[in-house]
């Protein structure tokens, strides 16, 4: 099949080139990535400017790789309808530094791409893991995982939402389905005074506080407890 890859970690993540690396097992990849990080862009697309496209080169080997200018968005619309020679029969997104899940799923730019492929028609996965550096679980399971995703039943604005504790492997515990998109949040926001600002301003910082495990049956409960997550995410009714 014809794949798409993109990320919101932008052209360098390591993450993406994994996953590209993965894709390969499945058949033809496109990587169409953004220039840089946009992380929390959400679906996020650019209209009232232009949008850069540049050739890229990339480290795996047999794909064919490209910068793109605008947000994880874009890279799927100019990349699908434009860039690649075919439209896409899937879109990957990630693998995402940080879960991407419970609420956190609306602010997503990796989860926004995939949105954006299932409203283009084509089967969209969303892959994430924790941000704390251990990628043993991911790199284990990730083909067999994606073996059994790609195969899933495509559901009306809906994507396949993967993510990938970032424990060891010895405290793995194994594959949770059918999560539900926790109500709760991974991570509390407080935001800090940092200067203050001609003209009587203020400047903020933002800094997440962990926070929560998450109700049963959720993604949230799933990856803080050691397992991997798989489950659907919807974006609108």
């Amino acid at each position: 099949m014809k794949i798409l890859v993109t990320n919101d970690d932008g052209i360098g993540s390591e993450g993406l080139i994994r996953l590209a690396e993965c894709a390969r097992e499945f058949g033809e990849v496109w990587v169409i990535a953004p220039e840089s990080e946009r992380s929390a862009a959400s679906h996020c697309i650019t209209l009232r400017t232009h949008i850069d496209i540049y050739p890229h080169d990339f480290p795996v080997e047999g794909v064919r790789a490209f910068t793109c200018s605008g947000m994880p968005g874009d890279c799927v619309r100019v990349g699908s309808l434009n860039v690649m020679d075919e439209k896409p029969e899937l879109v990957l997104s990630g693998i995402n530094f940080g879960y991407n899940v419970a609420s956190d799923i609306q602010y997503s730019a990796t989860c926004g791409a995939a949105f954006e492929a299932e409203f283009q028609g084509y089967s969209a996965i969303a892959v994430s893991e924790g941000g704390g550096g251990c990628h043993e679980v991911t790199d284990r399971y990730l083909k067999e995982v994606l073996s059994e995703v790609i195969d899933y039943e495509k559901r009306s604005r809906q994507i396949i939402n993967v993510n990938f504790p970032d424990c060891p492997i010895s405290d793995y515990k194994g594959i949770l389905r059918d999560r539900s998109v926790s109500c709760g949040a991974i991570f509390r926001d407080i935001y800090h005074a940092t200067k203050e600002l001609d003209g009587g301003g203020i400047r903020y910082m933002v800094e997440g506080l962990r926070d929560g495990v998450g109700e049963a049956g959720t993604d949230l409960e799933a990856v803080t407890s050691g397992y991997i997550s798989i489950g659907y995410a919807k974006n609108i009714q």
